[in-house]
């Protein structure tokens, strides 16, 4: 479609228009509320062929957004509300307007921006979104480029917004069940360092010098309290280090695979992070058919939201049954990661053609599933804890009792 160049009455330059013709170029003009003065076209030069992957990482690496992504949050919602637009009959552009008139941060209101220029440029919306970087993940671009591509833009848009509301409460909710264990933690960590760095040291000054060997758990004991108090300097820098070493070695795909495998098979743990990833995974992957993905595709997207490389992997086997012809369900039971609910669903939908619909209906079961383990994993956890702590303040009690036992048998 030809390019127009405009000047309006105030001297702006530079603008652009996309249009059939000359006077349908200044009826849009007039339309949108802008008085041109001149309407001219332009050579658009053509951009060489590049893979959509090649577009997507220099969208990525040129988007003044790609450190300002928006929460989830505030992605479903704007998701939800330009479906909603849509669906009421408001043209893109208007629509995309109207929420950007309702008092957005300064963040949303910039990315909002970007995607009216692009689209009011003749861009689709799939595109105009990926040319804001990371603001929108695969996920969502495809479905929009789905619902783009079948005409059911607003109901992909609402089915979209629908997976980015669960997805925020599965976090919210694992958050929410995990915090309380996490702060008791920290405190029992820290009441230890004051106990063995301060406390036992000076009720072990009263037998120094009285017994000639102190009992290993004594001799333990102090040489933790000599480490704290020599090199209390250490402790921050050294944690800091540790951590990122080890976030060094997570990134390292046969480590990584090898501790997601592990972390699979811990008890209580390991049905918490499978379940959720079940969730994910049937939730999403009936998302994106149902909303005309190809299955390759949408697969291909679902694996990513897995956050497990053991089962990311049974999804490459799934991928290539699935490119060859074969079922999905099959690498699913093999790899034994999956429940075998899901595969008898996922078996039952490739049969009667009904797959989408199946996942769906069968995601909220597997959510309810998932908000039991949470329940399950934060009810085990704070009795673990004190089981714990009772072994630590244990080992200093005998650590602080032995050497006093011993030097009342030295005084007899």
């Amino acid at each position: 479609m030809p390019t127009f160049a405009y000047k309006t009455i105030s001297g702006g330059n530079g603008a652009t228009i996309q249009a059939a013709d000359r006077p349908s170029a200044v009826r849009e003009l007039m339309r949108r509320g802008i008085t041109p003065v001149s309407v001219e076209p332009v050579a658009v030069s053509v951009p060489s062929p590049t893979r959509k992957g090649d577009a997507r990482a220099e969208a990525l690496a040129a988007s003044p957004f790609a450190s300002k992504a928006l929460s989830r949050g505030e992605m479903a919602s704007f998701v939800r509300e330009l479906g909603t637009a849509v669906q009421a009959g408001l043209p893109l552009v208007q629509a995309l307007r109207t929420i950007a008139r309702q008092g957005r941060g300064a963040r949303q209101k910039e990315v909002l921006q970007k995607i009216i220029d692009e689209v009011e440029h003749g861009r689709s919306l799939a595109d105009a979104f990926a040319s804001c970087g990371r603001e929108f993940s695969d996920l969502i671009i495809n479905m929009v480029r789905a619902g783009e591509a079948s005409g059911k833009l607003e109901e992909v848009l609402h089915q979209a917004a629908d997976l980015l509301d669960q997805d925020v409460k599965l976090r919210r909710s694992i958050l929410s069940a995990t915090l309380y264990p996490l702060i008791l933690l920290a405190l029992l960590v820290i009441g230890i360092i004051v106990i063995v760095t301060f406390i036992v040291p000076s009720v072990l000054e009263t037998v120094k010098g009285q017994i000639t060997e102190l009992p290993v758990p004594t001799q333990i004991v102090q040489g933790i309290a000599a480490f704290f108090g020599g090199y209390w300097w250490a402790i921050i820098p050294g944690c800091i280090a540790a951590v990122y070493g080890a976030g060094v070695l997570y990134a390292q795909p046969e480590f990584r695979m090898s501790f997601d495998t592990f972390i699979l098979k811990v008890p209580i743990l390991g049905r918490l992070l499978r379940d959720v990833a079940v969730a994910r995974f049937t939730r999403t992957l009936g998302t994106l058919t149902s909303a005309g993905v190809p299955i390759l595709q949408s697969l291909r997207i679902t694996k990513g939201t897995l956050g497990n490389k053991a089962m990311e992997r049974v999804i490459d086997d799934v991928s290539e049954q699935v490119a060859g012809g074969r079922t999905i369900a099959d690498p699913m039971e093999k790899s034994g990661y999956f429940p075998p609910m899901l595969v008898q669903i996922v078996n039952l939908g490739e049969r009667s053609g009904r797959l989408d619909e199946m996942l769906r209906q069968a995601a909220k079961s597997f959510e309810e599933r998932t908000e039991t383990s949470v329940k399950l994993f934060t009810t085990a956890l704070p009795p673990i804890l004190v089981v714990i702590l009772a072994c630590c303040v244990g080992f200093l009690v005998l650590a602080i009792l032995l050497p006093m036992l011993q030097m009342q048998d030295s005084l007899r």
